[in-house]
């Protein structure tokens, strides 16, 4: 299934059905008086977050939703049938926002949360609704009242309960697919996966969904290559797994890179539990590795693992570690 953060939808509530104008006519009823219905209710448009989706790419390939136009009201009091309302799902995690993608309509962050887009037209009234004790034959009707029409932006941040980031061609698919049954592309580049991938990871008799996030940058927090679209997946999870190439000059450098990136797009992603691991183990000798591993653990503070994601190593004392903080956010 391919991946879409992000979509730009067009949404349209039906106008109400207009009001009739009637009069009952029927033998040996000499003044039978106005009869004339309502018009019916046009549809409305509602967003509804389900669970079982991961992905904006239905919205790639429609983008109009115009819900039908309520009925027109009939003799004999009959009010026009109310429209059928169009609902959108999403997945869990959308953000819907204006057409200037700053203003935040809804928030939908549990299964099962639904929001009004558009409303529907009421219905006009008919003749009858004009009948008084001073115009007992009105011959007026009211046109049903109008929708509402607004072009607005799906934003997808995924819920994932853990979340790989590192620099470009860190070794995140790779680890990805080592833990899991997802099937990351993995190349030997940088910017190999350019849409988040999502995996179940099965630990101890336990699971948790991991999510391989693409690769930062330099300035990403000011929109620089995916910039704002992968940042704001991170807010999302509980935990985060930093991976550092062992392979790189400077370990140290290419850490801070990545912090100083979470710190200038939101002050509160630096202090999401983080689990540091030196990735590529078996690309250098032992020596240099225990040299990065030390100096690594002097800039950040905490413990950092030693894995080879390609050759499986070190992999399950990574994950009891993201186990164990999900654990603590859980309760």
């Amino acid at each position: 299934m391919k991946f879409l953060d992000e979509a730009k939808i067009f949404i349209q509530s039906g106008d109400g059905g207009p009001g009739c104008v009637s009069f009952r006519r029927e033998k040996f009823i000499e003044f039978g008086g106005p009869d004339g219905g309502d018009g019916g209710k046009g549809g409305s448009v509602y967003a509804l977050a389900v669970a079982n989706l991961n992905t904006l790419i239905d919205y790639r390939y429609q983008q109009h939703f115009r819900a039908a136009k309520g009925e027109h009201g009939k003799g004999a009091n009959r009010q026009g049938a109310d429209s059928k309302d169009i609902i959108l799902k999403v997945p869990v995690g959308t953000q819907i926002f204006e057409d200037d993608k700053e203003t935040l309509i809804a928030d939908l962050t549990q299964a099962g949360q639904k929001v009004l887009l558009a409303k529907g037209g009421d219905g006009g009234f008919g003749n009858s609704h004009y009948k008084s004790s001073t115009n007992q034959a009105p011959r007026r009707s009211s046109p049903g009242w109008p929708g509402e029409e607004r072009w607005i932006w799906l934003r997808l941040k995924l819920i994932a309960d853990a979340g790989l980031i590192g620099l470009p061609n860190a070794g995140k698919s790779t680890f990805l697919a080592g833990v899991t049954r997802a099937k990351p592309k993995i190349a030997d580049y940088p910017f190999t996966t350019l849409a988040p991938q999502l995996g179940v990871v099965y630990c101890y008799d336990r699971e948790f969904v991991l999510a391989d996030l693409p690769g930062l940058i330099e300035n990403a927090h000011l929109g620089t290559g995916l910039g704002h679209r992968f940042l704001g997946h991170i807010e999302r999870c509980n935990v985060l797994l930093h991976l550092v190439d062992a392979t790189q000059d400077s370990v140290v450098d290419a850490y801070h890179i990545i912090r100083q990136e979470l710190a200038l797009y939101h002050p509160d992603l630096p202090n999401k539990p983080e689990v540091i691991a030196l990735n590529k183990s078996d690309a250098i000798d032992e020596e240099t590795l225990t040299e990065k591993q030390n100096a690594l653990e002097q800039t950040s503070h905490q413990k950092v693992f030693v894995i080879s994601a390609a050759a499986h190593q070190g992999l399950q004392e990574v994950l009891a570690a993201l186990l164990s903080h999900i654990d603590v956010k859980e309760d």
